[in-house]
């Protein structure tokens, strides 16, 4: 299955502001000098990464480089054969910019109905911020719950803005009709996954750490609920210590539902085939099993599907 571009794929995890590329930040920064680009891209820890996608994202001054970003991000995508994706825009970011975040939404929106990728969006808080900015964003996302917008989510640094804070804010947006994400266990451990879930998180961003509980596990196998694996991210980031130590294979032979997905595609320098081929060389994955991870991107997709019965505790 060479390049595995004949897999029809999905994509569920993936920032339309992490894929910018550093190319593409000259093009849209011509006053930064190459060096600079460069070494900002230069990262190995979370928090050097996060310095960077904040540096990023001060580059993006409007609608036409939203667009411009959404636009190259898609044709990626149709390159590899990518027939659906949820993108998360981080409208947390916006807002902290003080941009008009409708003027950027149309932009993005109107550049994914001309392509021939089935896109929804996921709209993207800053939890660190707290739970009014949490609440912005909310009201953002179900604002536009009929306009392209599938789901709400947030992101950001768990250990500064835990799960319990915002219950409210993910009963309002399940309420609205908005499906629900959260960033879990990427870099804090089990716990933090556990708070998603009872804010009532239908799929887990990352969740790399459940492999530290197994009670967790057999309760994501048994509750049919996914997490979105994004293999060189957790590497780049220093998530994980080195590719050897990610714990993918051990989460998939546990029972544990996975997707593949890129994260910040530009920033780590993958793409989502590129992630399959990875799973393959570095983790014994089969075709078999990797077609059955490509049919999970469209089974655990937020479009079409039911919201399940949860109940949010307080």
């Amino acid at each position: 299955m060479a390049g595995y571009h004949e897999l029809r794929k999905a994509e569920l995890h993936l920032h339309l502001e992490g894929s910018v590329t550093p190319d593409t930040m000259e093009e849209l920064a011509p006053e930064a000098a190459v060096e600079e680009i460069r070494r900002q891209f230069a990262f190995c820890t979370f928090d050097a990464f996060l310095k960077c996608f904040t540096w990023v994202v001060k580059h993006l001054r409007g609608p036409d480089d939203y667009g411009l970003v959404a636009q190259r991000l898609l044709e990626s995508l149709e390159l590899q054969n990518v027939s659906y994706a949820e993108i998360t825009l981080s409208a947390g970011v916006v807002l902290w910019k003080g941009d008009d975040f409708g003027s950027i939404y149309e932009a993005v929106r109107q550049v994914a109905s001309r392509s021939p990728v089935e896109v929804y969006w996921n709209l993207d808080a800053i939890r660190q911020f707290g739970v009014e900015h949490t609440m912005q964003v909310a009201r953002l996302a179900a604002e536009r719950v009929n306009d392209g917008v599938i789901s709400f989510g947030i992101g950001g640094d768990e250990a500064r803005g835990p799960a319990e804070w915002f219950t409210d804010v993910y009963r309002f947006a399940r309420e609205k009709g908005l499906r629900l994400t959260a960033h879990a266990g990427e870099t804090t451990g089990p716990e933090s996954i556990w708070g998603a879930l009872r804010l009532g998180a239908e799929r887990i961003g990352h969740g790399i750490r459940a492999i530290d509980d197994p009670a967790l596990m057999r309760h994501l196998r048994d509750s049919n609920i996914p997490l979105e694996i994004c293999i060189s991210s957790n590497v780049a980031t220093g998530a994980v210590r080195s590719l050897a130590e990610h714990p993918v294979r051990k989460l998939y032979e546990a029972g544990v539902p996975i997707v593949l997905n890129t994260d910040d595609p530009g920033m780590f320098g993958t793409t989502l085939e590129g992630e399959y081929e990875l799973a393959a060389r570095e983790f014994g994955f089969s075709e078999e099993e990797l077609r059955g991870i490509a049919e999970n991107g469209f089974r655990y997709a937020f479009r079409g599907g039911p919201q399940p019965s949860v109940t949010l505790q307080s």
